[in-house]
């Protein structure tokens, strides 16, 4: 009698051979298709050029809008160098008169420091840094008064709202105080244009956001009209390859990866577009802050940056290619 060994299956006698064969033929299906997909575009460059167009252009308004911002953030001093009050002193005010004065508010407890500048030193410093030269030396008298600038003690140790509004507080504080002064003319600071500027900046902040969210949407809508398109253009291939067994993934797969090059290509051209505009303005930018005698670098969307709005676009257009896919592939499949 013929002895009969049963045989082991084909995962047991080659473990690494049975397992990682599917993983194998699952990959090379993908990079098939990843690399397919943009070969397809590349072959209809005139129809892929006008969608990227559109597409980095939607991208590019949120992004440039974002960048902007960080811009004007630069520019934004932090809350404790506006910790600041200007107390300007009646008209006629004596040199001792006003040196005592600074004397007495220095030696208040919420003080930090008092600074003077005389009339003489005030109508100097406008006269060399104003422009206005021979305006002020046709002055027969010095119209300007002493002015006291008193640095308050910031006793908040917080950065946030809250820390801004405890000095803000102080500063209104010291300002009652100031004003009930007989010397003193009147005293105001400097923190009111400083809320305004952040006012606007939240408010640009919040136009960013939703301009990204309909952007976005936008995005999704032209990738998703555009793969339709492309599905009805194809319905005949898509319906025969149905009829000899191809799965809805294999069908599915280059549609997706399409729509994933799109949203690529939308948002390198948008960092591009981005990028671009930044360095056309910032040859004349610097020209008008060397008159100010300033200095700033302009904020680009960098390398982080850049990633992040590639990444973004990238699954913006595969998500509206899914979605586009899932809706019309059905509607052709043969019954």
């Amino acid at each position: 009698m013929a002895n009969i060994r049963r045989q082991q299956p084909l995962s047991r006698r080659n473990p690494k051979g049975g397992l990682s064969q599917p993983l194998r033929a699952w990959s090379r299906r993908h990079v098939y298709s990843f690399f397919s997909s943009l070969g397809a575009l590349v072959r209809s460059p005139l129809g892929t050029l006008m969608t990227v167009a559109v597409l980095g252009i939607a991208l590019a308004l949120p992004l440039g809008l974002w960048v902007g911002l960080k811009n004007v953030q630069q520019v934004n001093p932090a809350t404790d160098e506006f910790s600041t009050l200007s107390v300007f002193l009646n008209a006629g005010t004596k040199t001792a008169e006003a040196n005592k004065l600074a004397d007495e508010i220095l030696s208040w407890s919420e003080v930090d420091k008092v600074t003077s500048l005389s009339p003489d030193k005030a109508l100097a410093d406008f006269r060399e840094n104003s422009g206005f030269a021979a305006a002020v030396d046709a002055l027969t008298e010095n119209p300007l008064p002493w002015v006291l600038e008193i640095q308050i003690l910031d006793s908040t140790e917080s950065t946030d709202e809250n820390g801004e509004l405890q000095l803000k507080q102080q500063l209104e504080l010291l300002l009652e105080r100031l004003q009930a002064l007989p010397a003193v003319d009147f005293a105001q600071y400097d923190l009111k244009w400083l809320e305004r500027l952040q006012a606007l900046m939240g408010l640009g902040a919040t136009i960013s956001r939703l301009l990204a969210i309909l952007f976005a949407f936008a995005v999704i809508f032209v990738v998703g009209n555009t793969i339709r398109l492309d599905i009805q253009n194809r319905k005949e291939e898509i319906e025969v390859m149905s009829l000899v067994g191809a799965t809805e993934a294999f069908i599915r797969r280059p549609f997706l990866y399409t729509g994933f090059w799109f949203g690529l290509l939308g948002g390198l051209v948008a960092v591009l577009l981005v990028s671009l505009s930044l360095a056309l303005i910032n040859a004349p930018l610097q020209r008008l802050l060397l008159s100010y005698q300033s200095q700033f670098e302009l904020i680009t969307p960098g390398f982080s940056g850049g990633i992040l709005v590639l990444a973004g676009g990238g699954l913006l257009g595969l998500l509206g290619a899914a979605l586009a896919v899932r809706r019309h592939l059905q509607n052709l499949n043969p019954s």
